[in-house]
């Protein structure tokens, strides 16, 4: 089934619509991913809806315009053409730009004419706070607001984050590994020693020495 993300069991993976070739550039030799997707489409509504709308604008203001007022509609459609070209862009950089968890950090990368690689190691990360409001809930998306250790974060808001319950725990899942109950390794215990005969000592070998033996006879 087509799509840029898809749960098994209830677990967010990679699929092919996703080129992995932009990740593995950021990655370490030894690294590996184990989730990357797209922000959630709710971040092109903005774009497509200001591409719409100035476009009805433009589209009004040439019908209403008498002719001699040719250059005020000539003016009119090169702002158009100035606000496409830049939510135009915002459109492609959502189609550019993915979330990554890596077993070492989060990444958010953006690969187009310019580079931007934001990486947060997970060791640092103190906190980490889903937001999700009543409209994203809806539509299936939140915010992530991550808190590390350090100052200065590279990563410290990330949105619209797809499928957030299931990354969420993802997430946490890496943070916070299985540990024993006892605190330290499990090791399986010794099998005891098969029992004697009812009522017969345990044999030991040498006997002990009696008083008045003599150990070369």
């Amino acid at each position: 089934m087509p799509g840029y993300c898809d749960l098994v069991y209830d677990r967010v993976i990679t699929v092919p619509a996703l080129p992995s070739r932009v990740v593995g550039e950021y990655l370490m030799p030894t690294e590996k991913v184990v989730l990357s997707v797209r922000m959630h489409p709710v971040a092109i509504i903005r774009p497509l809806s200001l591409i719409l709308v100035s476009l009805i604008g433009a589209g009004l203001v040439t019908w209403v315009t008498p002719p001699a007022l040719s250059l005020l509609v000539a003016v009119v459609w090169i702002l158009w053409g100035v606000v496409f070209l830049r939510q135009a862009w915002n459109l492609i950089l959502w189609w550019r730009r993915y979330f990554v968890l890596t077993e070492n950090r989060l990444m958010l990368i953006t690969n187009l004419l310019v580079v931007d690689v934001g990486m947060m190691p997970l060791a640092k990360v103190t906190d980490m706070r889903l937001h999700q409001t009543t409209f994203g809930h809806l539509l299936g998306y939140a915010e992530f607001i991550v808190e590390s250790a350090g100052q200065d974060q590279a990563l410290s808001r990330v949105r619209p984050v797809p499928y957030p319950s299931q990354m969420y725990q993802e997430i946490l899942a890496l943070i916070f590994p299985n540990k024993p109950a006892d605190g330290g390794s499990q090791e399986p215990p010794e099998p005891p020693a098969p029992p004697g005969p009812r009522g017969s000592p345990k044999p030991s070998w040498p006997p002990p020495e009696r008083p008045g033996d003599d150990p070369g006879f």
